[in-house]
């Protein structure tokens, strides 16, 4: 028996280890290197009077060091114990500071050695900036004097940031109301060691809980008790000098507001029973106000656990919802309450109704006015005008009202109904500026308001000011773009007086740069910054927005991507082409056949890009239109396959017809949704020689209660949920497909799980298949190692499986549709 045994392990081991590869690390080829391994521009925020410009800088990629740190994953949390911040955190590294009417930044002193900083929060006269340093062992308050572009630190590393931001400012602008890690802080459990009192048991009472997969949630009491301690806070005032004073005690706080004029603050603050069905942001919470001594005032919401929402995307809360201060006014509460009892499927006149709530709060609570669909926000203007918004999902149809709250309750004037996926009718967003009180409310002068577009048309992008009278909704247009060499966004109107907009401005080869543009002087644009491109290794590619049509008629564009040298007037070669696509869901055809894509756009590639391989002698048709339309009754995913594949065929028939491509040679790819799309195209067509699919998931059966925008679950819509599960049909695949996966997806229904399985299934019917497991990683890749090995990847891929192809060769594609 022991010999047949060892005989057997002999057999058995060569074949394991030829399963797997002992990979280091690897590099993609210079041409790509050169594009990825580069120092990026900063990041550029301003204040309200876009008078001074904070740049922001940061490393393009963090380490697998920094990924590899201690990490928690509780409630939908993700959280550096020992730092006590989200371990997914993206820090900045250096920071300037550079006036309007300044030609060069100022490099900001003070900072720590190794600067890691995040939470910027803009004091209320918006003379500082609050944020925090990350160091090896906590988090620190920070703050930054604009005129002498100097930091200082204000705390030790005591901060609590598992919540979020831990730092907001007192109106005086003098001090910092923080949350701290409490004096007397429980240890954490550890899990790993801890020995089992009891099975875990979870309970069905009876009532329906239709919920998504979710990630990172709860599992038994020990993580209960960790979460209750991450997200356990004191709150402490803290002034310019560092002094720290006890403001209020140890709670589970998720959110600090101040009332405009400073008197009051909105406590948001979590409490038990947890749940392990869903995350921490439909626990139990309690809403309540307090003076600026820290002193009860009036409960607003107590809220229960949200296990239980009813079916359907539009599903909210029963009660009050979404709290927040009235912008325009100095002490008034102003939330939302459902009025179908947050169930989109019972039909009622109003979904939802408003009301308002002033200081003291010791009469009832005024209406405002009800909504047809359920409210999307107000913006806030002044005692006689603010806009309010509706929409509905299933229709996608959004409106916009002109509220005059001091007539409360009474009718609203709708001042535009629309399909907001229809980017052709968009009116823009209003204009708005910063109040005394530190929050945005509505640009106005004497009745009359401003509206900033993106300008989409049929004819192309043409960014545009109007200036509205909301009595009348009359229009009046003040600037449209004509630029055709450039892109053109306009990022506010500094003074309507002097017509002086600050702008950005980019082309193909121009890094986008901010401008100040005189409306009323005919001169050109005046430079704020100077930014160089550091991508100039794609200078020479060919770059154009191609349309063409799907075989029912219906438009369809893609950005396409020639190698530098290649003419496109008189093609000599047929390259092999790289498409890259992202699937979107609409419920009318005009909107899905629109053009959104301006070929002027700066050529920017992205780590998950597949722009790098215009330089290795692809063809690349990135951003493909994938639209999938449901009309009326029908759903869009009662025909995802068939509108699927005839996406792609109508890209690559439009290539073919150009002379382009060789249609044998051709690879699919796409990350998340879009490898889902690319399982299935390579399923279901014999369109393509390779696929690249990254972070997807491919049974649905394993995310029953929904996915994307399917409503329906899998006992509604069964076929639905079989026919799109590339699981399903892997007997069937037979196309090459690399598959990648973050070891630590932490995207609801992307569990790395379904990687694993479908690669399994792959295997077992003989399909060339690769997967590759990322350390550390996410759904997004962030570390430098796993970025470039990644790239290397697909290079190979690519390279093995398409560039290698011969024209005439034998086609790697499988079954048929």
């Amino acid at each position: 028996m022991m010999l047949r045994w060892s005989l057997l392990l002999c057999l058995c081991m060569p074949l394991a280890l030829l399963a797997q590869e002992p990979l280091e690390y690897q590099k993609p080829p210079q041409e790509i290197l050169r594009l990825v391994d580069v120092q990026r521009p900063p990041s550029v925020v301003t204040d309200s009077r876009k008078d001074v410009l904070v740049l922001m800088y940061r490393d393009t990629f963090k380490t697998l060091a920094e990924l590899s740190d201690e990490e928690l994953r509780l409630g939908g949390l993700r959280v550096n114990p020992r730092t006590n911040i989200a371990s997914t955190a993206t820090y900045f590294n250096n920071l300037q500071v550079q006036r309007l009417d300044e030609t060069q930044p100022r490099q900001v002193s003070g900072l720590p050695a190794s600067p890691r900083l995040a939470n910027f929060v803009w004091s209320p006269d918006q003379k500082r900036m609050a944020f925090t340093h990350t160091t090896r062992t906590g988090v620190e308050a920070w703050v930054l004097e604009l005129a002498t572009a100097r930091a200082t630190r204000l705390t030790e590393a005591r901060l609590n940031a598992n919540l979020g931001n831990p730092i907001g400012w007192f109106r005086d602008n003098q001090a910092l109301l923080v949350r701290m890690l409490p004096v007397q802080r429980p240890a954490l459990a550890d899990t790993a060691q801890q020995v089992p009192t009891g099975p875990t048991v979870t309970v069905s009472d009876g009532s329906k809980a239709q919920n998504r997969t979710y990630q990172d949630l709860l599992k038994n009491p020990l993580d209960e008790a960790n979460f209750e301690v991450l997200a356990t806070s004191e709150l402490h005032r803290v002034s310019l000098q560092g002094r720290s004073t006890l403001w209020r005690g140890a709670a589970m706080y998720a959110g600090t507001t101040f009332s405009p004029d400073g008197r009051y603050v909105l406590l948001r603050t979590l409490r038990r029973p947890f749940s392990y069905l869903v995350p921490y942001s439909r626990f139990p919470y309690r809403a309540e106000v307090v003076d600026i001594a820290g002193k009860a005032v009036a409960t607003v919401v107590d809220a229960p656990l949200a296990e239980n929402l009813p079916k359907g995307f539009m599903a909210v809360r029963e009660g009050r919802r979404d709290v927040e201060w009235r912008a325009d006014q100095p002490a008034t509460l102003a939330w939302v309450e459902a009025l179908d009892q947050g169930d989109p499927a019972i039909e009622v006149p109003f979904r939802d109704e408003a009301f308002a709530w002033e200081a003291p709060f010791d009469a009832p609570p005024r209406t405002l006015f009800k909504t047809i669909d359920r409210l999307g926000g107000i913006t806030w203007g002044d005692a006689r005008h603010a806009v309010v918004q509706d929409y509905w999902w299933n229709t996608r149809n959004m409106r916009l009202y002109l509220l005059d709250p001091s007539q409360p309750g009474q009718p609203m004037k709708v001042l535009s109904s629309r399909n907001y996926q229809d980017q052709y009718s968009d009116p823009g967003r209003f204009e708005t500026r910063r109040n005394a009180g530190g929050y945005e409310v509505l640009a106005l002068e004497d009745g009359k308001a401003w509206l900033i577009g993106d300008g989409f048309t049929p004819e192309g992008q043409f960014p545009f000011i109007d200036r509205i009278d909301l009595a009348s909704g009359d229009k009046e247009r003040l600037y449209t773009s004509r630029l055709d060499d450039q892109v053109e966004t306009i990022q506010s109107l500094l003074d309507a007086e002097q017509g002086t907009v600050l702008v950005r401005l980019e082309s193909q080869t121009e890094f986008p740069n901010y401008y100040i543009r005189h409306l009323k002087q005919r001169i050109a644009p005046v430079p704020v910054t100077r930014f160089e491109n550091p991508f100039k290794g794609l200078q020479g590619v060919y770059k154009e927005v191609l349309t063409y049509q799907r075989d029912d008629g219906l438009p369809l564009t893609g950005t396409l991507y020639l190698p530098a040298g290649y003419d496109p007037a008189a093609p000599t070669e047929k390259l092999p082409l790289v498409m890259w696509a992202y699937p979107t869901e609409y419920k009318d055809r005009d909107s899905a056949g629109q053009n959104t894509t301006n070929p002027n756009e700066f050529i920017f590639p992205g780590y998950g890009s597949p722009i790098y391989w215009v330089t290795r002698g692809y063809a690349v048709l990135d951003d493909a239109a994938f639209p999938i339309v449901g009309e009326g009754e029908e759903e869009p995913n009662d025909s995802f396959i068939p509108q699927l594949v005839a996406n792609a065929r109508a890209a690559i028939d439009a290539l073919d017809a150009r002379g382009y491509i060789d249609r044998k040679r051709v690879a699919v790819g796409g990350h998340s949704y879009g490898a889902f799309m690319t399982a299935n195209l390579l399923t279901h067509s014999d369109l393509f020689a390779a696929g690249i699919a990254r972070s997807g998931a491919y049974n649905r059966t394993l995310t029953p209660f929904g996915f994307q925008a399917e409503e329906r679950n899998y006992w509604e819509a069964p076929q639905v949920y079989n026919s799109m599960s590339p699981f399903m049909h892997a007997d069937k695949m037979k196309t090459p497909m690399l598959l990648v996966h973050g070891e630590a997806d932490n995207n609801s229904g992307t569990f790395t799980m379904q990687s694993e399985r479908y690669f399994n299934a792959l295997k077992g019917f003989g399909a060339p298949a690769r997967l590759v497991l990322l350390p550390k990683e996410s759904h997004g890749y962030a570390a430098k190692e796993s970025v470039l090995h990644l790239l290397w990847e697909q290079d190979q891929w690519l390279e093995r499986y398409v560039k290698q192809l011969q024209a005439n060769g034998a086609s790697t594609a499988g079954a048929q549709e």
